[in-house]
């Protein structure tokens, strides 16, 4: 499986938010430039959340999750 294709699985959404979560938080306790951290971590949690991978177009595969997994078939 591609990376792309991992990323648009419903695994790879779940490492996004969960990845993002994480980044969000430790942002959070560090305070001051964590809050950098904490911008930083909502970019792979949104990406989750809305079934894209910012990275497809990158690696000249579909922006949008459900379009990577119908390729993928």
């Amino acid at each position: 499986m591609s990376f792309v294709g991992f990323m648009s699985s419903a695994a790879g959404r779940i490492t996004r938010i969960v990845a993002g979560l994480v980044l969000i938080a430790v942002g959070v306790l560090i305070g001051g430039w964590g809050l950098a951290i904490s911008a930083v971590g909502l970019v792979p949690l949104l990406a989750g959340v809305f079934d894209v991978c910012l990275f497809g177009p990158v690696l000249r595969a579909p922006f949008r999750g459900r379009d990577a997994r119908e390729l993928a078939r």
